[in-house]
């Protein structure tokens, strides 16, 4: 698929959390976006200082099945031009982007057991990736760990639990690194929910998305299993 440039206007905007945001946008012209499970578009925003604008990619949440709506998830980062600029988007606004793009996206397993692992907004394209593979109602088994910090930091988990409701086959695990008090569910980091629980890779295919650190640890641990496709992307917020 090739890239090019879209039009869109933003149908609604909404804050999931004190800090991470979500934008959705119905396609102008083109109408609609082919796009694979986990890639991405890039916005050319101003930044101080910079003659030229700047490239900001964003990993679409939603899945391509909604080829005439996108969806982003993403974080405020103070000063970050990409996250200045769509935080200054509002519903009706127009826009435009350019994709779509990137290598890390949903491959074709065959019959391999899936295991997503994200950390903070990198559920993005994994969110994408998700709700791509149950659509297809495969018979092959879906697992989510995601690590967060805090309650004030958590999203999508009324959404992902009604999934593991629908699809047998679908598991979800959130986990907080540092929960505050009254928190009854899974605290720690998210590698050791992997380290606990995944037991074997001989039939599996993993996919990771966060900070640098989570990715290193997790491949170690799936690695010192034995062999399984990994397929990785560090995320950065700006």
């Amino acid at each position: 698929m090739s890239i090019q440039t879209y039009t869109a206007s933003v149908s609604r905007v909404r804050d999931l959390t004190h800090d991470v945001r979500e934008l959705e946008m119905v396609l102008v012209e083109p109408k609609d976006l082919s796009f694979k499970p986990g890639q991405f578009i890039s916005f050319e925003v101003r930044k101080e200082g910079f003659p030229a604008p700047v490239v900001r990619p964003y990993s679409i949440a939603s899945p391509p099945a909604q080829r005439g709506r996108v969806t982003l998830v993403f974080n405020l980062v103070v000063g970050g031009p990409g996250s200045t600029y769509l935080y200054g988007l509002r519903a009706g606004d127009r826009t435009t982007f350019k994709g779509p793009a990137g290598s890390f996206y949903l491959k074709d397993d065959g019959t391999r057991d899936l295991l997503f692992v994200a950390t903070g907004t990198g559920i993005a394209p994994i969110r994408s990736m998700i709700l791509a593979q149950l659509e297809r109602r495969t018979t092959q088994a879906v697992t989510l760990f995601w690590g967060l910090r805090s309650q004030r930091d958590l999203y999508y988990q009324e959404e992902f639990q009604s999934l593991a409701g629908q699809y047998p086959r679908f598991s979800f695990v959130a986990t907080l690194s540092k929960p505050e008090a009254g928190w009854t569910g899974v605290t720690g980091r998210v590698t050791a929910l992997v380290q606990d629980r995944i037991t074997s890779v001989r039939n599996l295919a993993a996919y990771l998305c966060g900070n640098g650190g989570m990715i290193r640890e997790v491949t170690a641990l799936l690695q010192a299993q034995g062999l399984c496709p990994i397929y990785r992307e560090k995320w950065y917020d700006e």
